[in-house]
């Protein structure tokens, strides 16, 4: 069956979200052996946790001296938002069976984004299935690479990596600031973050700033919807 002109610019965007996202897997390789982590289980780490949001946070609280147990709870809670976008893909995807656990690995924000913007069922899984899997690959792959280049660097503090995880996590946060709501949210959960560095084992103060900014924009949400 021939492949018509639409599913070929599908797939041509998906490679094209896939490369650039892929690529970023240097940044997290590097960072992930800076922040103790070996190469294998950094490598490990994309491969079964694969969400940049919640591998950076879990590098960054790691990195900063708090316990790998807090890290997880954060990345826990920042992947949190994937269980939605499975609800709304859920629909449109139609997978059943065995298929669902292994495609459910695949639900990222650009997978998803690509799928929910399309016509058809058809054309929202060639979107959501192209970019899913080319990310992955690329990620992977790109870890792996950042991973060695990280070990072979030595002290990544003398080229300012011990920084460049909270550099990583903003540029993943900056484009969602797109409403006075979500920026009134994210100033709220940082200041009571803040608040608790110097009460609080690192690590904590995340988890708590997260818990804070949800009950905020929950509570902002529903005054506006009140109003």
């Amino acid at each position: 069956m021939s492949t018509s002109a639409s599913d070929r610019s599908i797939i041509t965007d998906s490679l094209g979200v896939g490369l650039a996202t892929g690529a970023y897997g240097i940044s997290f390789g590097a960072l992930g052996t800076a922040a103790g982590l070996s190469v294998w289980q950094t490598c490990v780490m994309s491969l079964l946790m694969f969400t940049g949001a919640s591998q950076f946070a879990f590098v960054g609280v790691v990195a900063s001296g708090g316990s790998p147990l807090t890290g997880a709870v954060t990345s826990v809670l920042l992947g949190g938002r994937n269980l939605f976008y499975g609800l709304s893909l859920a629909r449109l995807l139609d997978v059943r069976g065995w298929r669902r656990p292994v495609t459910a690995h695949f639900v990222i924000d650009e997978s998803t984004a690509m799928a929910v913007t399309r016509t058809s069922s058809h054309q929202a899984r060639l979107a959501f299935y192209w970019t899913g899997v080319s990310i992955f690959v690329l990620w992977n792959l790109f870890t792996f690479v950042g991973a060695l280049a990280g070990t072979a660097i030595g002290d990544p503090r003398d080229f300012g990596l011990d920084a460049a995880v909270g550099a990583a996590f903003l540029a993943l946060l900056w484009p969602r600031l797109d409403s006075t709501l979500t920026r009134i949210v994210a100033v709220a959960g940082a200041a009571v973050a803040l608040g608790f560095v110097p009460l609080t084992p690192a690590g904590v103060p995340i988890i708590i700033g997260g818990a804070a900014a949800v009950l905020i924009g929950l509570a902002l949400q529903r005054r506006g919807e009140r109003a």
